[in-house]
């Protein structure tokens, strides 16, 4: 909200002419002295898109299409973030990585612009809606936000050793068709393969298996 600010002119305002065309002179010369200047409200509210600008709404997806509101945002000119995780999966071919969501239905967006409105991201392919607190969409700081890059940066970079859950001197049970079933502890994990020591035939033995040929034996 604009409001003029008080000037000595507006006192010609109220004055008594009678030749009409003098009072329109005058007032045209009120008019002309008003200066705009903004409220304590606009200029807090100024501030506040502003500093908006450095935090993060959060976007709440449909299911399994964060990649797609992810895409759709960015064509919108919103800064989208879409924090994966790195995980393997087993298969019979071995453990493969695999990224995916680390907040399963959630993204992060924000204006490019002080002037852009957020109310068109409800209606966006992909978002069901943003989340709010109340009345308020839920904000948060661009600081917590990188630190959730560097944890994404980390992990992306991970080893399947430095990542796997199986730890030398575990418990596990072997998967392996030949051996399934037979317990031992692991002697040595790497990024290939797993080193288990067993007992067979009253004799230990150390044998080489991949990750997904065992599993920890309170699994």
């Amino acid at each position: 909200m604009l409001k003029p600010r008080a000037c000595g002119v507006f006192s010609f305002c109220n004055t008594n002419f009678s030749d009409t065309a003098k009072v329109k002179i005058y007032k045209q010369k009120c008019l002309n002295s008003v200066r705009m200047t903004p409220t304590p409200e606009t200029t807090k509210s100024i501030l506040s898109e502003s500093a908006s600008l450095g935090r993060w709404y959060l976007a709440y997806t449909k299911p399994r299409q964060e990649q797609i509101a992810h895409t759709n945002l960015e064509q919108q000119a919103f800064e989208a973030y879409l924090p994966l995780y790195k995980k393997f999966k087993k298969t019979e071919q071995g453990p493969i990585a695999q990224f995916e969501p680390m907040f399963p239905r959630y993204i992060l967006f924000r204006p490019s612009k002080t002037e852009q409105s957020i109310s068109v991201v409800r209606s966006t392919k992909g978002v069901a809606s943003i989340v709010r607190f109340g009345f308020e969409p839920a904000l948060l700081h661009d600081d917590l936000v990188q630190r959730i890059r560097q944890l994404e940066q980390d992990r992306n970079h991970a080893t399947l050793q430095e990542l796997s859950n199986l730890k030398v001197g575990q418990a596990v049970r072997l998967k392996h068709n030949a051996l399934g079933g037979i317990e031992g502890l692991i002697q040595n994990v790497s990024s290939k393969r797993v080193a288990v020591l067993l007992e067979i035939l009253g004799r230990p033995t150390v044998v080489q298996v991949e990750h997904h040929q065992v599993e920890p034996t309170n699994s």
